[in-house]
């Protein structure tokens, strides 16, 4: 009698039904079919390209829980999570930078400096108050979800920002929203930090090290190695352009290596990447901005910020599950209306009094303070640095994820009409 053979699975002989890394291939094809579909045209239709993979990602959590496989853990996969959604991220927040003509000052950026300085905080606020008093979370807790849940997300806000380098059109709206969402995912690191402080070491004494160490260097240090660092590659790519060492046709990926080196380089040196991401854009195109170079490089960062969005929002639905989601409790589910419908609008209607912005367009900037892949990566950071208790843990984590989702379907069904509703 012949021994057996010990052959690998796809090798087998006879019937075999079921294998998991088909199955993933199967929904692999199907969902890249679908993210060309959802893509194209998406601004004409009344839905976004992120709430479909929200759908499907759900569908796909449904058939991983049947057949009974193995799939990311929020909470024992942190790393990997907090990882995937740090790179689209930061290559939404350099796509944003390279957007932005505007001269810089105060009076030319001041509805960025108001939803920074105003909006950014009376959100948290908001979010603790209602988080310790109706939700039982501990002060630490309460910040941390506050902190994780303020900023606006600049991958999922791309359909509400201003347009393409060159385009010379910058409604105030419009150009609120993609800065804010370009400062504020990192002017949130030092909350979020506020929060695992005062849950995982009590007391005052670490105080003094926070203001310096987590507000006053990493900020500074995040906004000028990014405006460093931005200037010098657009020059170093400018050297290398005249002298034909660079092909035009490489340009996309520009973008990319751009991003990498520079949010690598702020966070090697303790500053805040996402801060020197954005401002690292904003130099780049600062530098021979007429170029058409610049939407080149813009169109390669767009086509990943793109793919990685639709990943990252399949992955966060594949996650889902109904335990899961009803983790928070009522308090916890109220608060998202709560936060979207209130809190932010509120907090802007309040901060934009005495303004140039019409009351419309108020309303505009308040109601798209977009919730998803931002939030996806502070949650996962909050996670990993485990002083949260489990329990906490898992409230804060299932709040977020719920809110995102939430935000996701809501603010991509109403993007194209409320855009199109603006004055001008």
């Amino acid at each position: 009698m012949s021994p057996a053979l010990d052959l690998p699975l796809a090798a087998e002989r006879g019937f075999t039904f079921g294998d998991p890394y088909a199955i993933g291939q199967v929904l692999a094809g199907l969902a890249i079919f679908a993210a060309v579909v959802a893509l194209s045209k998406q601004h004409e239709r009344p839905f976004s390209a992120a709430g479909v993979y929200l759908v499907l990602g759900a569908v796909a959590a449904g058939v991983v829980d049947l057949l009974g496989l193995t799939w990311l853990d929020p909470f024992d996969d942190a790393v990997l999570i907090e990882r995937l959604a740090e790179f689209a991220v930061i290559v939404a927040l350099f796509a944003a930078g390279l957007k932005l003509d505007r001269p810089l000052g105060w009076r030319t950026w001041s509805s960025a400096v108001r939803l920074l300085a105003l909006v950014m905080p009376l959100t948290i606020g908001g979010v603790v108050l209602f988080g310790t008093a109706l939700m039982g979370l501990s002060v630490g807790a309460a910040v941390t979800l506050g902190a994780v849940l303020a900023p606006t997300d600049p991958v999922l806000a791309s359909d509400v920002q201003v347009g393409p380098p060159g385009e010379g059109d910058e409604p105030e709206p419009q150009f609120a929203l993609t800065s804010e969402a370009g400062f504020n995912d990192g002017l949130a690191f030092p909350f979020v930090f506020l929060g695992l402080y005062i849950a995982g070491e009590g007391g005052t004494g670490w105080l003094l090290e926070w203001l310096a160490a987590d507000v006053f260097y990493a900020i500074v240090a995040g906004v000028g190695l990014g405006a460093l660092a931005g200037h010098g590659i657009a020059a170093a790519v400018s050297w290398l352009r005249r002298r034909d060492l660079l092909a035009a046709q490489w340009d996309g990926w520009l973008a990319i290596a751009a991003v990498l080196a520079v949010y690598g380089a702020t966070e090697a040196a303790g500053g805040y990447g996402f801060l020197a991401a954005f401002v690292g854009g904003l130099a780049f195109r600062r530098y021979e901005r007429h170029h058409e170079r610049q939407r080149r490089v813009h169109a390669g960062a767009e086509t990943v910020e793109k793919v990685s969005e639709l990943a990252l929002v399949l992955l966060l639905g594949s996650m889902m599950t109904v335990s899961g989601l009803l983790e928070p409790g009522f308090a916890g589910l109220l608060l998202i209306p709560v936060l979207l419908l209130v809190i932010r609008p509120l907090s802007t209607l309040l901060s934009f009094a005495g303004s140039t912005l019409s009351l419309r367009e108020r309303g505009f900037v308040g109601w798209f303070g977009i919730r998803g892949i931002g939030s996806f990566y502070y949650v996962a950071v909050a996670i990993d640095a485990g002083v949260l208790s489990d329990s906490e843990a898992r409230i804060v984590f299932w709040t977020v994820v719920a809110c995102a989702g939430v935000s996701i379907l809501a603010h991509g069904l109403t993007a194209a009409s409320f855009t199109r509703r603006l004055p001008g």
